[in-house]
């Protein structure tokens, strides 16, 4: 038996707790085969970017592989000529290089060799001017570190490591500084207010922490072979882009909202055999936040992602917590999650305040080693919680199947929609495989929950 104990059944529907093989069949006919043939459409469409044979090395631009030697006008000189040119790649020798705020333009491959790292400098003056971004609303800011806006065909590749140095400088210690000056709460009241985007200053004295690698509004964008380690805040975040391929990537870093990958307001998403080893969630599908991310009113859609590893994190293959846009069509296959400290292999969250839809999800054939929860899907998400808001999250359509859970080490499901009005709805999970666990699976305020043909085994 696969134990699921329902701790409130709603009134407006009725919550299905299968537990056994043959009647869930007649209750839901899969669609999942027909949905998984349109993640193939998906990947027709998402081609990376090529560029010419043709090469920059930024050691002719002035750059100087010693660690401590100002890169950065020698990153821009490079750039602008390889651009100028009508493209190719920006080459990174091997060595150290220290820079502030790389820009890339179009045609650009910023190509780090392998034995080359850029370690960013920990001044955030040299990440000024400020720069056009979001968090919890649109605003200006400090540049992320590798930031490129309005731009296409760009790319980073190679063997090397971006080193963000955020725990060796002030960039860490700004969480508390952020929350004690309630510089998050200023912005998202400017989002509240509707305020001119160029009128949201934030940059010096408000603590905002920029992210890692940020393309703005780019078309055709790789990331692909690199390192990328010691974030200030999210890591790899592809805001309102379209024909983006993140390919083998290595991401460790420990910090603070340190998500691994948050592809934001986006079309046409690939994240293939990347590890994640982060502070925050690994994967983060998101879409805006509140009032401004309903104003923008950008979906992420069509989101593959394929063979990746997760280690450390709150999430490893998330949606949310930012759903104002809403995000559909995510495709998730042959994902390996292991690690004690894995809060959640598969995390699904959103609240009353947020609002968006989360639908049309589709995860298989995944083998989760060790997480504490198995699949955790919330609409009472953080401290706004379900009476704090009139936006109430629509979370339908989710088909989980064919994976094995080998160690699950609190609660292999939980489903806990907002309330009556707020429900999680048509969630199937089928031929998985779960521990015996003491405690059961938890449904709230959810209804059509299809359990079918799920076995039991002893934990490993």
């Amino acid at each position: 038996m696969f134990p699921v104990t329902p701790t409130k059944l709603n009134f407006l529907g009725v919550v299905w707790l299968v537990a056994t093989t043959g009647c869930a069949t007649t209750l839901v006919p899969s669609t999942a085969p027909d949905a998984w043939d349109r993640m193939s459409q998906i990947l027709a469409r998402i081609q990376p970017p090529k560029f010419p044979d043709r090469d920059f090395k930024v050691t002719e631009f002035g750059a100087i592989a010693d660690g401590t030697n100002d890169c950065t006008a020698a990153f821009a000189k490079a750039i602008a000529a390889c651009n100028e040119a009508g493209g190719g790649r920006v080459v990174v020798p091997p060595g150290t290089y220290l820079s502030g705020a790389i820009h890339l333009r179009s045609q650009v491959n910023l190509h780090l060799a392998k034995g080359a790292t850029i370690k960013f400098s920990t001044d955030p003056k040299k990440f000024l001017p400020l720069v056009f971004s979001r968090d919890v609303a649109e605003m200006m800011n400090y540049s992320p570190f590798v930031y490129a806006f309005e731009q296409h065909d760009i790319a980073i590749t190679g063997d090397g490591t971006l080193d963000g140095q955020a725990s060796k400088g002030v960039w860490w210690s700004w969480v508390n500084k952020e929350k004690s000056g309630k510089s998050g709460e200023a912005l998202d009241a400017m989002g509240d207010k509707e305020l001119p985007i160029a009128q949201r200053v934030m940059g010096e004295g408000h603590f905002i922490r920029p992210n890692f690698v940020e393309p703005v509004r780019c078309k055709n964008v790789l990331i692909e072979g690199i390192t990328v380690t010691d974030s200030p805040m999210w890591i790899l975040h592809p805001l309102y882009s379209t024909n983006v391929t993140i390919r083998g990537v290595t991401v460790i870093s420990h910090g603070k909202n340190n998500d691994g990958c948050d592809p934001d307001s986006c079309k046409d998403v690939l994240i293939k055999d990347c590890t994640f080893d982060t502070g925050d969630d690994c994967i983060a599908v998101k879409a805006g936040k509140g009032h401004d991310g309903r104003r923008v009113n950008i979906p992420t859609e069509d989101v593959v992602i394929q063979g990746c590893r997760f280690k450390d994190g709150h999430g490893g293959v998330t949606m949310g917590s930012e759903t104002s846009g809403g995000i559909r069509n995510v495709f998730a296959e042959d994902c390996h999650f292991d690690s004690t400290d894995l809060d959640q292999a598969l995390r699904f969250k959103s609240n009353r305040a947020r609002g968006g839809f989360i639908r049309d999800v589709y995860i298989r054939n995944s083998t989760i080693k060790t997480a504490r929860f198995g699949i955790n899907m919330t609409l009472n998400y953080g401290a706004n919680g379900p009476k704090d808001g009139n936006f109430p999250p629509v979370v339908r359509d989710i088909d989980i199947r064919d994976c094995v859970f080998e160690n699950v080490l609190k609660q292999a499901v939980v489903i806990s929609g907002a309330d009556a009005e707020a429900q999680i709805t048509d969630v199937t999970i089928a031929n998985c495989t779960f521990p015996e666990l003491k405690t059961p699976n938890t449904i709230t305020n959810a209804a059509r929950i299809h359990f079918i043909d799920n076995k039991t085994a002893k934990a490993k």
